[in-house]
């Protein structure tokens, strides 16, 4: 089958995809649905049966990761594999990989040797520490930089020891990340005419994402810590019991304190001490959670959102992930999209978050069978059948 672009405005461009596991999927499924064509080189399926990394292929993550792609196998450990995978190189913009940094160049595919075939690639590598330095060699897990990365320390309710995050965010965000580089090498390529090096790391990407927090301490010597369902430093903003659960609240700035406390009928606290300014509010914060949720388990969380949402005061209810995708406004942005797969046949799966009005993204192509493209692609690069039936005996592809 060709390529069936998910979307005009990346579908002049190709992509190879060594990567395996989550970062680097997350990285190249930003291209794919944008309409590049990415053909997913895999081990073949005598080498590296499915599942063997952990990642069984008829799972919903696999399919959620892999859609507008093409598959490919290729036995990356014998040099006839490594010479098809160059011809590859040759008619393509972009290779990502995301094995130990080592690796790539034990194979020879590192950036210089990649330019040596095809002096335009873009080369795009996710490490779990950097390419270079004391922990290079090591193998990078996602809560592993979230520790290392200070997430942790900073995640979970105060006293009660550190805590991840629900999602892998170093994979994911390193992943993103990594998407973006790519994207600023092709920016940068139409000026120069030639590639380079993108490279990432979990660690960078996590440490990034600690934002205001890092520079908290590189600026002001702060060091946070634990702050549980409050804001760290805007008060009151946090999660406040009601008669049926619970709400998130967001009263940042005076004008918004003014605000809830006239629509909550507490004016009163306008002219208490403790509450007279941010400062104050953030030093008494336990004392006015708690005369704030004295208030809030008197509604329900409808009541109170829909109440103070007409008065300007920030407030969200707290949804379960079934609720999230049963909300309205949810609905209405469409981010969950429909796709056929082979194990789930017609579903649903997590859209892209951001739209363009000329060129949107959709699902073209359902996450592909290992190896299902080898055919239509090393026919392009000039195989012939029976060249490919002596690939397939000699475990080449």
């Amino acid at each position: 089958m060709p390529h069936i672009p998910a979307s005009e405005a990346l579908s002049h461009i190709r992509v190879i995809d060594l990567t395996r596991v989550r970062s680097g999927p997350t990285a190249v499924r930003q291209l794919a649905d944008w309409g590049a064509d990415v053909i997913k080189v895999e081990a073949p399926e005598s080498v590296e049966p499915d599942g063997a990394l952990g990642a069984s292929r008829h799972t919903s993550d696999f399919q959620n990761l892999h859609r507008n792609k093409r598959s490919i196998t290729l036995n990356l450990k014998k040099p006839e594999a490594i010479e098809i995978l160059m011809r590859l190189v040759e008619i393509s913009d972009v290779v990502v990989e995301n094995f130990r940094p080592d690796v790539k160049d034990r194979l020879g595919i590192d950036y210089e040797s990649l330019k040596k075939r095809n002096p335009k690639i873009i080369l795009a590598s996710i490490s779990g520490f950097g390419q270079n330095g004391p922990y290079a060699k090591r193998p990078g897990f996602d809560q592993i930089a979230q520790g290392m990365g200070g997430l942790m320390s900073i995640t979970g309710a105060p006293g009660e020891g550190p805590m991840r995050v629900g999602i892998p965010v170093a994979d994911l965000t390193a992943g993103l990340f990594c998407a973006m580089g790519i994207q600023t090498a092709l920016l940068e390529r139409q000026k120069s005419g030639i590639g380079q090096w993108v490279n990432t790391s979990l660690l960078q990407a996590q440490i990034f994402m600690l934002d205001f927090q890092a520079a908290r301490w590189l600026s002001e010597k702060q060091i946070a810590g634990q702050a549980g369902n409050n804001h760290p430093t805007s008060v009151p903003t946090g999660v406040f019991k009601t008669s049926d659960g619970s709400i998130n609240l967001a009263v940042a700035g005076e004008t918004i304190w003014k605000r809830f406390v006239e629509a909550i009928e507490k004016k009163e606290w306008l002219q208490m001490e403790e509450f007279q300014d941010a400062k104050n509010r953030l030093k008494n914060r336990d004392y006015l959670n708690k005369l704030i949720e004295e208030v809030t388990v008197s509604k329900t969380s409808n009541e109170w959102v829909e109440m103070l949402e007409k008065v300007g005061v920030p407030c969200g209810p707290i949804n379960s992930i079934d609720k999230v995708f049963d909300d309205p406004q949810v609905k209405h942005l469409g981010i969950a999209q429909p796709i056929e797969t082979i194990p789930f046949g017609d579903t649903e799966l997590v859209g892209q978050p951001f739209n363009l009005s000329r060129s949107p993204s959709s699902m073209k192509q359902r996450p592909p069978e290992k190896g299902e493209h080898n055919q239509d692609v090393l026919l392009d690069l000039g195989f012939s059948i029976d060249e490919l039936n002596d690939l397939k005996v000699k475990s080449i592809i």
